[in-house]
């Protein structure tokens, strides 16, 4: 049966943090807020989890999920940063930007091979909202996530919290509802060429 934990912006109640950590490291599906809407996320080694979010928004295998990080020094573990990448992370974070970038080598194989075969890039989030990054710290790595668009549902609001119970908790393990959250999408920064490229500018537009 889902729970809907009704959890402050501000400053998150620890046990209930602690409760959706303890479903996502026994491979279950969180729906949490962001500072670009509401999410779902799950751990790395979450395959079931993943399987779930691929069914539930029907996508194909060569769909790319994105990786929510404490911190720069986690986030360049998994993706490889030179200085300018690494300036314009340190520019923009935390904060409602998705970043494509290199992988590194330490990236899990079993993302490295999902989807693409010897996959190349990652998506990378440093998200600023106070209740994930809370959730990312409990768990003690990064998350895997993706956006709320759900087949059918083209009206969903995702930073509506009411609505997005409505519409999403039956599909989830544990909601963390914080209320209203900020709208998205994020904006996403493409970080593998010689040139940076904003391939979209999401509610709170980029400047690079």
């Amino acid at each position: 049966m889902p729970e809907r934990f009704d959890i402050h912006p501000v400053t998150p109640q620890e046990r209930l943090i602690q409760k959706a950590v303890e479903v996502i490291k026994a491979g279950g599906l969180v729906l949490c807020p962001t500072d670009a809407g509401y999410a779902l996320a799950w751990s790395l080694h979450g395959k079931d989890a993943e399987d779930r979010v691929v069914r539930l928004r029907q996508l194909d295998s060569k769909h790319p999920f994105t990786l929510l990080c404490r911190q720069l020094s986690e986030a360049g573990r998994l993706a490889r940063l030179d200085d300018p990448a690494f300036r314009l992370l340190r520019s923009l974070t935390p904060g409602p930007c998705t970043f494509i970038l290199p992988a590194s080598a330490e990236l899990p194989k079993r993302l490295k091979h999902s989807g693409r075969s010897k996959r190349r890039d990652i998506g990378i989030r440093l998200p600023r909202h106070v209740v994930t990054r809370a959730l990312l710290e409990a768990v003690g790595e990064p998350l895997l996530s993706t956006s709320l668009v759900l087949p059918g549902e083209a009206d969903l609001v995702s930073h509506e919290a009411e609505l997005v119970a409505e519409r999403c908790l039956r599909w989830v393990d544990v909601m963390l509802d914080a209320g209203d959250c900020e709208p998205g999408p994020t904006s996403i920064v493409d970080c593998t060429g010689d040139e940076f490229e904003v391939l979209r500018q999401g509610f709170h537009p980029v400047s690079l």
